[in-house]
């Protein structure tokens, strides 16, 4: 009778048969990695690679937040493994996604937090979205706005409302994120929020909320009571 082999040192080396013989679960971040890697570098196996570029990038969280050509900088990462890399840490993303299809009714800022955690926790820059939404919060579509510092200059009401005018949509919720990954509302957050508010009163469209995203959760400014929604 044959007995099931228990894996030793050798098999601790070898990610490949470790996930066959235990399941994805049961290898640690580097061998995952090293997984995508296949090779090491000079005079390093693919495990040894891959435990080092975890330590230069703070593990998993800095890995994702790198782009390609950052992690090419890494001694023994190429170009091939850096796409497949980074292509795997975005396939993640998606699969961790929910996406907000056409016609989905927005309930609450928790369903747009859940849309766009997977998505912004890990962007380097603020990136400002609109949900444009018909007379029933059901969505329409999303846009982009702009990248970079959130600031009045960067958010300007025609580029919120032209897409929602546009549409023909009745309300529009604001959401950007924080790299820092505390979602606390700047005073920059509030007074954009203040002036978009006004402006969507002007034209007829309603600024439902603005949800800030981040890492360590978001915070929804119509909650929170801000000026431009009170009443």
């Amino acid at each position: 009778m044959t007995h099931p082999r228990c894996p030793g040192a050798a098999d601790r080396d070898r990610p490949r048969e470790r996930l066959f013989q235990l399941g994805p679960e049961a290898l640690t971040d580097a061998e995952l990695l090293a997984l995508l890697l296949r090779t090491g570098g000079s005079g390093e196996s693919a495990l040894e690679t891959a435990g080092r570029v975890l330590v230069e990038h703070a593990g998993l969280a800095g890995l994702a937040r790198c782009e390609a050509h950052e992690l090419m900088r890494c001694r023994g990462v190429g170009p091939a493994k850096a796409a497949s890399v980074h292509a795997s840490l975005e396939m993640g993303r998606r699969v961790a996604r929910r996406r907000l299809q056409e016609g989905t009714p927005i309930r609450d800022p928790a369903d747009v937090f859940r849309h766009f955690h997977p998505r912004l926790r890990d962007a380097q820059q603020e990136c400002f979205l609109v949900l444009l939404l018909d007379g029933r919060h059901r969505l329409i579509r999303e846009e982009l706005v702009s990248r970079g510092t959130l600031t009045a200059s960067l958010v300007h009401p025609r580029e919120v409302f032209r897409p929602a005018l546009r549409a023909c949509a009745a309300a529009v919720i604001l959401v950007h994120n924080h790299p820092s990954g505390d979602p606390t509302p700047s005073p920059e957050d509030r007074e954009v929020t203040r002036r978009l508010a006004r402006a969507g009163e002007i034209l007829g469209v309603a600024v439902v909320d603005h949800v800030v995203v981040a890492e360590r959760g978001y915070c929804s400014l119509r909650e929170e009571g801000g000026p431009a929604f009170a009443g």
